[in-house]
Formats: structure tokens, sequence, C-alpha cells
């Protein structure tokens, strides 16, 4: 069977469901729960058969566009698209991704105009990607949100009995010389009318009123959907954020602005300074009376000793905390588990700018067993085989956060590797995901480690293990190593007149406090000596190595810093002289090779970790915010 998305009178996420064999087609919606795992099923059932007919669909649609013209010469034979047309990343994709947004016409890799370019968290040469999007891929969107539904309903019983209170944000967007916007996913997606507009069942309710989540202003935002999701508390049912590190976010700056909240609801009437007008006038409609009988609750509950388990007691009927909580989320698993009061932690699906992926099949799993099972109508799926060996790999990501050397090296033995179809993956064998999309990816580089965990009828299961490349990461961010080493790189030449010489450093994300930071550990020595340098004496130039650190990362890590305050200032802890052998010293006695040992530029491992922090001399923060402003496409 094959999915086409009808704009015909039937509603955001309703589909008709086309077969491949001989019959007509009819039209199914996904918030009907029976219809929606049916469809699951079928998907699932016959994931080959739909990936073979979105392949074909795709073929068709673009064979005559300017990039797979180059490759086909028009012809739109599967086995000759994968024999020819080349596996890329993003440099590759750029150049013609650029031309669009300067103006050219979207022909060049799409057959369907590009109505926005979708801006990723990873970034290139400093700039967020930017990923093409056509008016039919929000409909794939929303079918994708739509599908989730049926899912929970499955495993959690009366959710149609109240309200989520889910957290959620938009990002800066820019016009493009074309005049296309570009803009995250989700910032695209809370815009559209698919969004605003979606169908009215009481799934789909939020506490949030939608001016409060399209509030430019990011304080503004949150105190207001905090405001409103306190007033309704003996409705929510559900809370959440996209990411796990906004919805901590968001309970720190409870922390911060319970007593005005309490005093707010106490009054009856929003605090001066929030001056949205759409947000105020939104935020006095729920609001509506005095309430001292609740603001006196909260503040008992908000003013105790401890927070372990404030969501259980300010919304006693949440069922389950929804928020991304495998790949670098996983990071705060235990501090939500804190706050959460026994609340399972809900990760509902995978997905990216440049596509959605797959769904969580068994919600209710713990965060370490999650895996997402790729719906296969939503773009066409290949996978470069890891061929080495997986325990080893695993314990890699583990110490050292970062993979086996063999998954950085020789990128070009493993692309000459024929890559594998959805369903030829292997259980328990490692890959890098390719996607070729609707929207002009062909047989692009997502980026993602995955590990098949197991089928669901004939649809592998994955687990997220990582990003290629990435080795640190807090929120939307992600530094990899080049990036790291870069910047390491600049600071160098503070230190280095001051007869200093940097002999190593690592790095870990630093989650134990909202927000989280970076941490560098660096070991100096003095020039012609192995005495630790006075560091009592260097303050200032340490904070200046801080702050130049901090420049030389990516747009995407500077915004985190400095507009939406979801990271904390960088930090460099001194070690003193030999800590780096001891770390060795570690690895190796967990197993690594003394001869292949390389110092990992990021740490994971809690040993690790401690053994670097018992030999701290010295702590230095950054002293200012990054400098920060959106993005900008210049015209050629």
């Amino acid at each position: 069977m094959i999915l086409r998305f009808s704009g015909q009178g039937q509603g955001p996420g309703c589909l008709v469901v086309q077969s491949c064999r001989k019959g007509g087609a009819t039209a199914q919606c996904t918030n009907d729960s029976e219809a929606g795992m049916k469809l699951l099923e079928d998907l699932t059932e016959n994931a080959n058969q739909v990936q073979q007919k979105v392949l074909e669909e795709i073929l068709t649609q673009n064979v005559h566009t300017q990039y797979l013209r180059g490759f086909l010469h028009g012809c739109t034979d599967k086995e000759l698209f994968k024999k020819k047309v080349p596996i890329v990343n993003y440099e590759d994709m750029k150049p013609y991704i650029e031309r669009i947004a300067n103006g050219e016409p979207s022909e060049i890799i799409s057959a369907q105009p590009i109505t926005e370019l979708l801006t990723s968290s990873g970034t290139s040469g400093g700039q967020p990607k930017m990923m093409p999007s056509t008016a039919e891929d929000l409909e794939r969107k929303t079918f994708f949100y739509n599908i989730l539904v049926p899912v929970m309903n499955e495993y959690v019983d009366g959710l149609d009995q109240g309200k989520g209170m889910y957290l959620l944000f938009i990002k800066p967007e820019i016009s493009t010389p074309a005049g296309l916007m570009a803009r995250p996913v989700l910032t695209s997606y809370y815009k559209s009318n698919n969004f605003r507009n979606r169908p009215f069942n009481r799934f789909n309710v939020y506490t949030s009123p939608d001016e409060t989540i399209l509030c430019p202003d990011s304080k503004q935002s949150m105190y207001c959907q905090l405001l409103c999701g306190l007033v309704q508390r003996d409705e929510v049912l559900r809370v959440g954020a996209v990411f796990a590190s906004a919805f901590l976010r968001a309970i720190k700056f409870l922390e911060d602005y319970w007593i005005e909240l309490c005093s707010n609801i106490r009054t009856g009437h929003v605090s001066d300074w929030i001056t949205d007008p759409g947000s105020r006038n939104a935020v006095s409609l729920i609001l509506r009376r005095p309430n001292s009988d609740l603001a006196n609750l909260i503040e008992l509950e908000c003013s105790g000793k401890s927070w372990e388990g404030i969501i259980k007691k300010l919304w006693p009927r949440t069922k389950y905390i929804e928020v991304i909580v495998t790949g670098s989320m996983a990071q705060y698993i235990q501090t939500l588990e804190f706050y959460s009061g026994g609340i399972p932690l809900v990760s509902t699906m995978y997905a990216s700018s440049e596509c959605y992926f797959g769904i969580n099949l068994k919600p209710l799993s713990k965060p370490s067993d999650v895996s997402y099972t790729l719906l296969p109508n939503m773009a066409f799926f290949e996978f470069l085989p890891l061929e080495k060996n997986h325990d080893r790999m695993t314990y890699e990501v583990q110490c050292n956060g970062i993979s086996d050397p063999t998954c950085r090296e020789n990128e070009d033995d493993r692309l000459e590797s024929e890559a594998v179809d959805l369903a030829n993956v292997k259980v328990g064998h490692l890959y890098e995901l390719v996607v070729t999309t609707f929207t002009g990816l062909y047989r692009y580089r997502v980026g993602d480690i995955l590990m098949v965990t197991g089928f669901h009828n004939n649809a592998p299961q994955f687990r997220f293990v990582q990003r290629r490349n990435v080795v640190l990461s807090i929120d939307t961010d992600k530094t990899n190593e080049e990036d790291l080493l870069n910047a390491v790189a600049q600071a160098k030449l503070i230190i280095e007149p001051h007869g200093f010489l940097l002999t190593e450093y690592t790095s870990y994300a630093d989650t134990s406090s909202m927000p989280g930071h970076y941490v560098l550990f660096w070991e100096l020595k003095m020039r012609g000596s192995n005495d630790l340098p006075e560091v009592e004496l260097e303050v200032v130039t340490m904070e200046k190595c801080c702050s130049t650190i901090e420049e030389s990362l990516d747009s995407v890590y500077r915004r985190c810093r400095k507009k939406d305050k979801s990271i904390g200032p960088l930090e460099i802890r001194l070690v003193k002289h030999g800590t780096f052998d001891a770390l060795m010293d570690y690895c190796v006695s967990q197993g690594s090779s003394v001869n292949q040992y390389k110092t990992p530029r990021c740490i994971k491992s809690e040993e690790a970790i401690q053994i670097l922090n018992s030999r701290v001399v010295g702590r230095f923060f950054s002293k200012k915010d990054p400098s920060w402003e959106p993005f900008k496409i210049g015209a050629k």
C-alpha cells in the first residue's frame, strides 16, 4: 500500500489509503484510535512494499529535477538509483539549497515547490543547516503527530478526560533573499494552520493557549504557559515538552517564579511585565478571578524543604511526562525522575529537520529500553552497516562519549559498502541512517547511529545510539569534535604568551544543575617546567579563555547561551600534572588498547569524570554571554 495525503475536506492528519492491489481508495482519519492502530498494523506488515512504492513515487515525481537528471538521465529504475546516485552529506547538498534560498527555482532538487527551509540544530560552518520542505510535507508531519494518539490510547486510559500541559516554544526565523522562511521545524509546525486548526478532540486540548506558544518572547511565553498550567491543574492528565532539557528548564523557571505566579493566582491579575498582547489576553481569560485556595495550595507545595516529586504534587492527575529522553537527552533522566514522583517518562517519537522517522510503539517502556519503529511511508530509508565489534563500540560510547574510531575513520570504505534497505537490516547490528525524502534530499546521511533491536510485524525497530561525531550537547546544540578542537585552539593562543602550554584536554556536559553547561578539563604546564602554573594569578586570563571558546562555537550554541538561556556559562577546570595519565590507566583497565588509546575529547563515564574531578585545582567560568544574532543568507 501507499499513503497519499489528502487536503480535501477530511481535516489535517486524515489519509487516503490506496492499495497496491486492485481496488479503490478509502479515507481513514488517525483521530479514530481503532482505525489508527489498524493503519499502523498495515504499514508495518507491508513495510517493504510501502518502502518500494515510496521510492517509486519519489523517483517518478522528481526524476527530471536538475539533481537527479545528472545521475539518472530521466530513468526511474530503482536499482539504477541505488547504483548511480551517490550517498551524500550536507556539504554536498548545501550549494543546491542555497541556490533555492537565493531565488533559483525549486526544480533544482524538487518537482514540488519548496515552501520553506527548516533550520537544523546541526551546523555547517557555524550556521544551522537548512533543509527543504514542501506543503505536502506539512501534511505528512501532521499525520505523524496524529498517529501518536491511538498508540497512547492503547497504553493509557482516559486521556480524553483532561488536558495536556505541554510547554511549547517558537524560535527565531528569517526570510531568505527569495522570500522563503527559514526556521526550526517545530516553529514551522506551531505557526501552521495544521497546528492552529487541529481537530478539536480532548487529546489535542492543551492548557497553553496558542497565543502563549507563539509568543516571541521566551520568558513571557514560559511564564504564561506555567501560569495557565497551574490554574488548570485539576484538568492536567499529562505534562511535557519536546526535549527533556526544555522541561527541566521550565521546572527551574518555576522554582524562580512560583511566588509571583501564586500572587497572580491569588489576585486574579497577570503581572504587568507580561506585555505581549495575545498572551496577556489569552491568560486573562483563563485566570478570570482571584483564587486564594489554589494559590495557598501551590505555595504550600513549592515552599517545602525539597522539590522531590513536585510534578505529582502540583499536577496530581498526571499519568505520564512526555519528553524525548533518548540520545543526548538521556543525561537528564535521573533529574526528571527526582522531580516526577514516580510518573512514567514517555519518549514518543524520533524525528529531525530532514524528516520525521518513527514512533515508539511501547511508550511506557523504560527510557533505556526505548526503540522506535520507522514508519515506512515517511521517506525511503537506507542503512550503512557499521561492521565492527558492537560490544566494543557500545563501551566506547559509554566511556568516551564518542564512537569507536572506526565510526569516524575510513569513511570512504563505509560508503563503498552496499547500503541496506529497511527490510534487510539485522537485529543487534549498528547502522548509519540514510534517507531519500519527498522534499529533495536523495541518499542523504542524517548522521544518526542506530541499533536494530527487533521487529514489529515486518518493520524493524531501532534504538538511537548517538549522533555521528557529536561529543557535547546540552539542549539543541550539537558540538562535534572538530568544532571543539578549533575552539580550544583559539583559547590556547591566549595562554601561550604567558608561558603556559595546554598538554591535554577533555570535556563533558554537566547537567547536575539547570541550565547545564560545558565543562573542559585542562592540564597545563609551564614552558620548561612540569609544575602547574599559579592559577590564582591567572583568573582573568582563564576567564578570557572560557569566553573565547564560547565565541568560537557555532550559532546554535551561542543562541542557547545568549537568547534562550538554556545553556549556562562554559567552565574550565584545571587539573594537576599527571591527571590524564590516570585517565588513560583507567580506560586501559576497562578494556581500551594501550597501543590505540587516544585521549577522549568527551567523557561520559561517571568513574572517569570522578577521576578528573578529584584532581581539579582551579575552576573558571565565562563572565559574559557570547555574541549572537539570527543567521543570515546572503545573495550570491
